[in-house]
C-alpha cells in the first residue's frame, strides 16, 4: 500500500510539473503574440499620425496662401465669424 501512494504521489509531481511547463510556454506564447500586436498596433498608429500631420501642414499652407492672396476678404470672414460668435455667446 504505501508503495503504491509513492507512485500516486510521484504521478501527481510529475502531472503538476508537466502542468507547470505547459502553463509557463502558453503564457510565453501569448506574451510574444502580444508584443507583436502592440509593435503593429503602434507602427499603424505613427503612420496615421503622419498622414494627419502632413494633411494639416497642407490644409495650414493653402490657408496661408489665400489670405495672402486675399486679405481683405480673410479680413472680413474673421470678422463676420467673430461677429456671429459674440452674438451666440451673448444670447447664453
Amino acid at each position: 500500500m504505501e508503495t503504491r501512494t509513492k507512485d500516486l504521489t510521484g504521478q501527481a509531481k510529475t502531472l503538476a510539473q508537466d502542468a507547470k511547463e505547459s502553463l509557463q510556454e502558453k503564457a510565453q506564447e501569448v506574451s510574444a503574440k502580444a508584443r507583436t500586436m502592440g509593435t503593429a498596433a503602434m507602427e499603424s498608429a505613427r503612420g496615421a499620425y503622419q498622414a494627419s500631420k502632413e494633411k494639416v501642414i497642407s490644409g495650414a499652407e493653402a490657408t496661408d496662401e489665400a489670405i495672402r492672396e486675399n486679405p481683405y476678404t480673410a479680413i472680413g470672414i474673421a470678422f463676420g465669424v467673430g461677429l456671429l460668435i459674440g452674438i451666440v455667446a451673448r444670447r447664453k
